[in-house]
């Protein structure tokens, strides 16, 4: 019965061995990983430009802020001509010449917005 439980010298050999195997395996394991993970950091450092996640971030929500300002600028405009139009009776006429000047405006606003983020750029 005391063969079943593992108490006793061979136990304690089978054991012991089954340790050192396993930590040979975690430290062939470790030194995988860490060969893979430098791999994978000089793989990523030319495609990434240094890796700057936050610059991404902020170059596109820039991209967002822009793209949302000449929308904003056309909707408006848009609605300020169709509510012309409803209320003088001009059908297509303010809905158009203000659907062009929304779209001026929308330009403006980009290109006073990109234009004011390359003189802090510039500047600093």
């Amino acid at each position: 019965m005391t063969q079943g439980t593992g108490h006793g010298e061979n136990g304690d050999r089978d054991r012991s061995s089954e340790e050192a195997a396993l930590s040979e395996r975690l430290g062939s394991l470790d030194q995988r990983l860490s060969e893979f993970r430098d791999r994978r950091i000089k793989t990523e450092q030319p495609a990434g430009d240094g890796g700057d996640g936050a610059a991404r971030a902020s170059a596109m929500a820039l991209g967002f802020r822009l793209s949302s300002e000449l929308i904003a600028g056309v909707v408006v405009g848009a609605g300020i001509g169709w509510g012309f139009d409803r209320l003088l009776s001009t059908s297509p006429f303010g809905f158009i010449v203000f659907l062009l000047l929304g779209f001026v405006a929308g330009v403006v606003n980009v290109v006073r917005t990109a234009g004011a983020g390359q003189n802090r750029r510039g500047g600093s």
